[in-house]
């Protein structure tokens, strides 16, 4: 809420401050249109956010269901409707929205974007990854909308097929972000498809990945900087989307095979934002309740924008749920 006006949610923010002149992105609207979406009796201040979120990223949306992603504060768009990211974020918040919003003049409206933004496909793989998440959304609720079923199959062949070596059973060669999106769009479509060969490649990836990240019995993310096959893993600076990512990840797959082991997941994550990391220090600021950038290796990096302040609250909220 500090962080959104009547236009959408600013994307940076100086310690607790909002700055402005950084605007506002689509990217980070969808996130949080995902996260109010999430809420299942949410206040009506939440609603006014899910509302607000909704009216941004139909205006950012063109008639062809392609997107644009930068709005400056003075309203103005600043670049071109396109694919990347943001479209595949877009169509995540709208399908989140569609499938899971208790108003349903919110499901109705994110139902028409979605369905539009839908017709279109991406040449960037975790765009792809990101629309796949929001395709499952709106399977789960409505198992008959053919264009949903089409993206997340599409999303899931974007991954790729996961490699043989058990050393490193990854699609690609080198870990960048958003990783355990990957894994959860893979096995997603393999239930969602009842593709049991589907599900057991996103099960595999998601084991190693999660096996991989743990370090001394704690999670310890893959950093921003990512980590090449072969190579010396990196440790800093971890970013917060990582360990959300993998919360979602581990929440699908318990859902998905029945097997509650999956939650061990989901609590790592839980832990890393409450000081159970590489520097044992909390990643959320208990005065502002925003969740800081970044953790470096001298701590965090106390700004707390969009982005990470939205990877507390969506891992936040399967705390509630395991409570």
């Amino acid at each position: 809420m500090r962080l959104t006006d009547d236009t959408g949610l600013f994307e940076h923010a100086r310690h607790a401050i909002a700055r402005r002149w950084h605007g506002y992105c689509t990217d980070d609207v969808a996130r949080g249109l995902v996260v109010a979406s999430r809420e299942t009796h949410p206040p009506t201040d939440v609603l006014r956010l899910a509302e607000c979120y909704l009216t941004f990223l139909t205006h950012a949306q063109d008639g062809s269901g392609a997107f644009h992603n930068r709005l400056a504060h003075d309203r103005r768009w600043t670049d071109e409707p396109g694919l990347g990211d943001w479209w595949g974020r877009a169509l995540w918040g709208l399908g989140t929205a569609a499938a899971r919003s208790p108003a349903s003049w919110i499901r109705d409206g994110a139902q028409v974007a979605f369905t539009l933004g839908a017709t279109r496909r991406s040449p960037a793989p975790r765009a792809m990854v990101f629309a796949g998440l929001g395709a499952a959304e709106v399977l789960r609720a409505r198992p008959d909308d053919t264009a949903a079923a089409a993206l997340l199959a599409d999303a899931a062949t974007a991954v790729g097929t996961p490699g043989s070596s058990p050393e490193w059973p990854w699609p690609e060669q080198r870990l960048t972000y958003a990783n355990a999106a990957l894994a959860e769009v893979v096995i997603a479509a393999g239930h969602l498809g009842d593709d049991g060969p589907l599900l057991a490649n996103g099960l595999r990836m998601l084991t190693w990945l999660q096996r991989i990240q743990l370090v001394d019995g704690q999670l310890s993310v893959i950093p921003c900087g990512g980590w090449q096959r072969h190579a010396p893993r990196p440790r800093y600076d971890q970013q917060p989307i990582e360990v959300a990512a993998l919360a979602d990840a581990c929440a699908t797959a318990a859902a998905a095979t029945g097997d509650s082991a999956w939650n061990t997941g989901v609590r790592q994550a839980i832990a890393w934002f409450l000081g159970d990391n590489d520097t044992r220090t909390a990643m959320w600021d208990p005065a502002t309740k925003g969740g800081y950038d970044g953790l470096t290796p001298h701590g965090p990096n106390l700004n707390q924008g969009a982005e990470s302040t939205l990877a507390l609250i969506s891992t936040l909220q399967h705390a509630r749920r395991l409570s």
